[in-house]
């Protein structure tokens, strides 16, 4: 597990890759702590940074959210103990959550709710 975090690796922008190229949103972010992959948690709509771990097999991933600073292991299914990743290490905190800004629906809550049904 030695290669499964690369500190020297900045985040690959301020939102999920996915979601920003299809034009979607998401709930949270999150930072692959192997390559700097930014995908959406597993609360948003596509789910894309547990994805991004199934396709590349790099299992840590750290919060991207301001403020959270806490790293996971979707293989092992617990909290890791990671170091300080290169910047920025959050999307930018005027951003809205969910986000980004002018692509949420009005009915984001309840397209939310609906699929965990």
């Amino acid at each position: 597990m030695a290669d499964a975090v690369d500190p020297s690796v900045p985040p690959s922008g301020t939102g999920c890759v996915e979601c920003d190229a299809a034009g979607g949103w998401w709930v949270h972010l999150r930072r692959c702590a192997a390559c700097g992959h930014i995908g959406c948690c597993d609360d948003s709509p596509k789910r894309h940074a547990a994805a991004h771990w199934r396709q590349s097999g790099h299992a840590i991933i750290r919060s991207f959210e301001p403020g959270e600073d806490w790293f996971w292991n979707y293989q092992d299914n617990q909290y890791y103990d990671g170091p300080r990743l290169a910047p920025p290490e959050s999307r930018p905190v005027d951003e809205t959550v969910p986000g980004p800004r002018g692509r949420v629906p009005s009915d984001w809550a309840e397209i939310l709710r609906t699929r965990a049904d």
